[in-house]
């Protein structure tokens, strides 16, 4: 008879109202939930994902590791910010106590080429422990898998150029903020934009001491080299505000952004390899103009030329079935820091979470 995954939730903001629910629908089921917001901590995670009382309670998340330690769950689910610096205390945690751990924190998707140091130090600690940890998410897929698995089907690469937008107004005020979303263009240029305007040189030391600043594309693109077999010999990332003609509010910065003002950012990672292969990838992450939409389009160029464009994802429910999805590959991983680009390809569960484990 199998046993259901028992799985933790850390976070209980916009992306685990779908996590959580998936996790239920594919047959696994949730023994803790954390959060900071004091409005939630104390009430049943039904307040959240909706429908009948699941008997779970919001823990405040500065009990986490006392709770984590005596429920011992399957996997944690972390759904709280985009840096590693700021997942890093859950993850040393989750690592810490033998805890398998799955973060859409976009950074934590490949973050040996943006902040090794503590990669390195969450890798062994997972390792002496036994237990996998991850990040995952849109990108998985629509970043990753899907360019990697056209790419097996063209004979000869010379360039691999995408291009993919999101309304930062659905991932909360953090993400929001680090595409300096409602800054003036002054505000932008000293914020955000300055932090790439450096030698390859200096940028490698910012990467060395943990204080560099990648924009999601920084980690795809290493994602993608190591999947395709290729060798990166130089990186480079430029980033440029988006702004709008008219005012736009913004209900995740609780603010009017002005016209004018810096709306978001485009941010350009451009990678040579050994190999001559070009990486070319854009992320416009920005408030939305009522007329904006989500869009996903990569080129493959080479014999032949392939074009494959996404319009209107749904990137927060789709970045939540990924994560969700990609458990049972968690749970069957190697012990360490895992990039899923060493996991299989993401599969569609059709079955209870827990048939899919070795």
């Amino acid at each position: 008879m199998s046993k259901k995954i028992r799985v933790a939730q850390y976070g209980c903001g916009k992306m685990s109202v779908y996590t959580m629910r998936y996790v239920y629908e594919k047959g696994a089921e949730i023994v803790a939930a954390f959060d900071i917001n004091k409005d939630l901590i104390g009430k049943d995670i039904s307040t959240v994902i909706g429908g009948e009382n699941r008997g779970v309670n919001i823990f405040d998340a500065s009990n986490a590791e006392n709770v984590l330690k005596e429920i011992k769950p399957d996997i944690c689910i972390i759904t709280t910010m985009s840096l590693m610096v700021d997942v890093y205390e859950a993850f040393k945690m989750c690592a810490r106590l033998g805890i398998n751990a799955i973060s859409t924190c976009e950074e934590a998707f490949y973050p040996m080429n943006s902040i090794p140091n503590m990669t390195k130090e969450l890798d062994e600690l997972a390792k002496s422990t036994g237990c996998t940890l991850t990040g995952a998410g849109y990108q998985d897929v629509y970043w990753g898998n899907l360019i990697a698995t056209i790419a097996g089907s063209t004979h000869n690469i010379t360039k691999i150029k995408g291009s993919s937008s999101y309304n930062v107004e659905d991932y909360g005020i953090a993400l929001a903020r680090a595409h300096g979303a409602g800054l003036s263009l002054d505000g932008f240029d000293k914020v955000v934009a300055s932090v790439d305007r450096i030698s390859d040189e200096e940028r490698q030391a910012v990467i060395e001491k943990g204080e560099y600043l990648p924009s999601y594309m920084w980690n795809v693109n290493g994602w993608l080299a190591e999947k395709l077999g290729l060798h990166i010999e130089s990186q480079t990332q430029k980033t440029v505000p988006q702004t709008h003609d008219t005012d736009l509010e913004s209900s995740t910065l609780g603010m009017t952004v002005p016209a004018g003002y810096a709306t978001g950012m485009s941010a350009v990672v451009t990678s040579t390899t050994k190999e001559g292969i070009v990486i070319e990838s854009e992320c416009i992450g920005k408030v939305y103009a009522p007329d904006e939409y989500d869009k996903n389009e990569w080129t493959i160029y080479g014999e032949p030329d392939t074009t494959v464009t996404i319009s209107r994802p749904a990137t927060v429910e789709l970045t939540c079935a990924t994560i969700v999805n990609r458990i049972p590959d968690v749970i069957n991983a190697k012990p360490g820091f895992v990039p899923t680009c060493e996991m299989p390809v993401l599969e569609y569960r059709n079955d209870s979470l827990d048939t899919y484990l070795k």
